[in-house]
């Protein structure tokens, strides 16, 4: 049976599933000997920024904390092209991994992100010592790309409308799809003009590429699963974290938003530090 693990933020207001509140845990404090080393992959159209205060808070307990920005987002967003795709996002994280020389690594996941982490740890699995999904796609037989497709393999019709409004025919524009809602509540106006100024277009083909394991993925790492409970609008579905259901899995029900990073930091940090 997997964990499970409620953190309560006094503040958030969120009421919980009676079941959920029979036996709360909190995350346990860090060891004050701990040191690890994070590599915090950010969701789609956003970038290495988006970790800022959380980053912040996990090197002030002492750990070390990278932040790699994907290829055709955030200050590379100029880099953004028709031929930008699952297999660069891979090679943006293991290249982290590789020109730091990073090992033990805890590999933290946000969002569609999940499938290019679950790539990486799979092409340097001996250097990943926990891979965590934040509120984040985890891919499984079935679903093993950003875009699920038909039984026949075909592509969905939602997906091929909003294709015709993607800029240049490859780039993703967040905001002629969702609602700002998807990511922090609207009442958050300091947030809204954050990602308003920030958010940058996204490369499809990244979501299209389906990923090709070769050495299980997650598949016998240790793994930890954390669902965002405070998500008031569209919250994420077992679509996004079904596979978490089965063994092996640490479950985590965190009290804060899709973008925890920017809503809770605190409580997002303190609980990646736990999981040192």
């Amino acid at each position: 049976m997997p964990r499970r693990r409620t953190v309560l933020a006094a503040a958030a207001g969120l009421a919980l599933p009676i079941a959920a509140r029979a036996a709360p845990a909190a995350c346990p404090p860090p060891p004050p000997s701990a040191r690890a080393t994070f590599v915090l992959v950010h969701g789609t159209w956003l970038g290495g920024w988006i970790w800022t205060e959380v980053a912040d808070r996990l090197r002030a307990l002492g750990h070390r904390v990278y932040t790699p920005t994907l290829t055709g987002c955030g200050e590379r967003h100029h880099l953004i092209g028709p031929d930008v795709g699952l297999e660069t996002h891979i090679r943006d994280i293991t290249g982290v991994i590789d020109w730091e020389g990073l090992d033990e690594v805890i590999l933290v996941a946000h969002s569609f992100s999940g499938i290019a982490a679950t790539g990486a740890a799979d092409r340097r699995r001996e250097r990943i010592r926990r891979i965590v999904f934040f509120d984040a796609l985890i891919p499984a037989p079935g679903r093993m790309s950003g875009v699920a497709r038909n039984p026949d393999g075909s592509l969905p019709d939602w997906w091929l409308k909003r294709a015709a409004d993607f800029d240049g025919g490859y780039a993703m524009d967040f905001w002629k799809s969702y609602r700002v809602d998807m990511l922090v509540p609207p009442e958050r106006e300091d947030l809204v003009a954050l990602l308003k100024a920030r958010i940058t277009t996204h490369p499809a083909k990244a979501w299209l590429d389906e990923l090709m394991l070769e050495n299980g993925g997650w598949e016998g790492l240790p793994r930890t699963c954390i669902r965002a409970m405070a998500q008031r609008y569209s919250p994420s579905s077992d679509r996004m974290w079904g596979p978490a259901r089965g063994p092996g899995w640490q479950m985590i029900e965190l009290s804060v938003t899709r973008m925890g990073m920017l809503t809770e930091p605190e409580i997002l940090a303190e609980c990646l530090a736990s999981l040192a």
